[in-house]
């Protein structure tokens, strides 16, 4: 992997990304993390590690502004973890979890985006073709249970033999 993009907390609360040359907020390295960029927050004055501190800010930020995805009672029993004997279980199981989630989603979307760009007329064929097998069946059905059956409209008899040959004639001869 590359190396995390720098970036550098003042005293004055400001967060300055080193490689730009610029001011940045919580938001621009919430969107450097969705595109899979790496990101390494420093103290300035003592050069502390504090992107735990600078991440937890971003997820805070979009709990309470975005669509949230941790709910008060998760919140608190993860509140209820810190101290706990399971403490680290519980980290390392979240994590798994979530790795397990994204590697997941990752494969679906790849075999989507592969069946639609490989060939995604044939897709739409295979589609149309199953549609159209399973309306002919309900038809077929349909019309099965509402027809009465074949005995029943000879009444159990052979039709004559000029009903079989289809003249019609009724004359003698």
């Amino acid at each position: 992997m590359s190396e995390p993009r720098l970036i550098k907390k003042y005293a004055n609360r400001r967060l300055y990304d080193a490689s730009q040359s610029r001011h940045i907020t919580l938001d621009d390295i919430r969107t450097m993390v969705v595109s899979g960029e790496q990101v390494k927050v420093i103290e300035d004055k003592t050069h502390e590690d504090i992107t735990r501190l600078i991440l937890l800010q971003v997820i805070a930020d979009q709990e309470q502004f975005g669509r949230p995805i941790l709910s008060t009672t998760l919140l608190e029993s993860l509140i209820r973890f810190y101290g706990n004997s399971l403490q680290g279980f519980l980290s390392a199981y979240l994590e798994k979890s979530v790795e397990t989630f994204m590697r997941q989603q990752e494969v679906v979307q790849t075999q989507l985006s592969r069946m639609m760009t490989n060939a995604p007329m044939a897709a739409m064929s295979e589609l149309t073709r199953q549609n159209l097998e399973m309306w002919t069946r309900m038809q077929e059905s349909m019309l099965a249970a509402f027809s009465p059956p074949r005995d029943a409209r000879n009444n159990g008899t052979d039709p004559a033999p000029d009903e079989k040959s289809g003249t019609g004639d009724d004359r003698q001869r």
